[in-house]
């Protein structure tokens, strides 16, 4: 059996070593470095994917969430709501702008953002909020966006973990992750669905000005060279990314196929263990894996006797952000958030990736199997 990987970024690239190669050398023999015609080309394919959204590449996906909000002109002192258990750039960049997070809670079974929280949370301050589609599926999409529109304050999706799943909408219509909202983000971090070789990110709008204003956000405030309109900022995705991952997207419905292979494989092999919560799937979104994530009995001590067993395993995310230093002032300490306090202490990921293999499978379940002695 092969070593197994929390993600094998090698693996995917040997299966797809012949194209990639390929799209590397053509960027370095036409030294397109910078916004060289694959960013277009790219941007054209991943906007089919998305069914029509405009996309604006950008650096990182915290950036694409920093100039999201700055095409918004949200002002100092404004509200964002945001989910309490989520990766701390989503308060970090509301943070960096001036702008105040308030933090609510998320559902026990799927992660993401506790719709049923969101009005209680809003004020005459509320600008907008940030539903983060946790862990490869959408928050309550439907309920979300009819709750905004009777606010009046704008939705920013957080699709970074769940670029590919898709939403039904109480209009009946089915919407690609990060494009329901007025502003999507996503990022193309290694191991996110899609995946660079280094960092990138984009944005989707299906308004035209402003996506237009983000694009200028992104190049320095600029629509035209040396003309700066607004005050901007310097995040391009690099020509070899945009490359590179032209051609994994060809490939994002087969991954997106093989880990949900893998997730139902692992409900199968971990079915009937008492002790363990196996990952919910919300009725309404599809649920792309981008991690299986368990909550498990003594937590801790299964991920001790997995890494003594070369079975690689993660925790995401051991500190909800109001206990985070940074962030503590957004909340009212140990209870506020009692949701995310509970999952901090007992989810874990086990590998999850396109590159997995049976007897692998096999080995992860008969392991966790022999912990619980189930």
């Amino acid at each position: 059996m092969k070593k197994i990987q929390m993600v094998d970024l090698h693996g995917q690239y040997l299966r797809l070593k012949d194209e990639i190669d390929a799209a590397i050398r053509g960027v370095l023999e036409s030294s397109h470095f910078i916004q060289g015609p694959d960013v277009k080309r790219f941007s054209g394919h991943l906007a089919a994917y998305v069914n029509g959204s405009s996309v604006v590449t950008c650096g990182n996906g915290t950036d694409a969430l920093q100039i999201a909000a700055m095409a918004l002109e949200l002002k100092p002192g404004a509200e964002v709501i945001i989910p309490a258990f989520t990766y701390v750039a989503t308060a970090e960049v509301i943070g960096l702008l001036g702008l105040t997070p308030v933090l609510v809670d998320v559902d026990e079974r799927t992660f993401n953002i506790d719709v049923s929280q969101i009005e209680q949370a809003t004020n005459s301050r509320t600008r907008a909020v940030v539903p983060v589609h946790l862990f490869g599926q959408c928050a309550n999409m439907a309920s979300l966006i009819k709750i905004a529109h009777d606010l009046k304050i704008t939705v920013i999706e957080d699709a970074a973990q769940s670029l590919g799943a898709t939403c039904n909408l109480a209009d009946h219509s089915r919407r690609q992750a990060g494009t329901i909202g007025k502003i999507g983000v996503t990022s193309f971090f290694p191991t996110k669905p899609l995946g660079c070789f280094g960092d990138g990110g984009a944005i989707f709008t299906d308004d035209a000005a402003l996506s237009e204003k983000m694009q200028m956000i992104a190049n320095h405030g600029q629509r035209v060279k040396y003309s700066h309109e607004l005050i901007g900022v310097n995040s391009r995705l690099d020509t070899l990314q945009a490359a590179i991952l032209d051609v994994k997207l060809k490939h994002m419905d087969d991954f997106t196929q093989t880990r949900q292979d893998v997730a139902a494989r692992f409900d199968d092999g971990l079915a009937g263990i008492k002790e363990l919560i196996l990952p919910y799937r919300e009725e309404n979104s599809s649920h792309i894996f981008h991690q299986y994530t368990l909550q498990a009995v003594d937590r801790d001590g299964l991920k001790e006797h997995l890494a003594k067993l070369g079975i690689p395993s993660m925790v995401y995310y051991p500190t909800p952000l109001h206990f985070q230093r940074a962030y503590q002032q957004y909340g009212k300490g140990p209870g506020s958030f009692p949701v995310a306090e509970r999952l901090s202490k007992n989810v874990i990921s086990l590998p999850i990736h396109t590159e997995m293999e049976t007897d692998q499978l096999d080995y992860i379940c008969d392991a966790v199997r022999k912990f619980y002695n189930a």
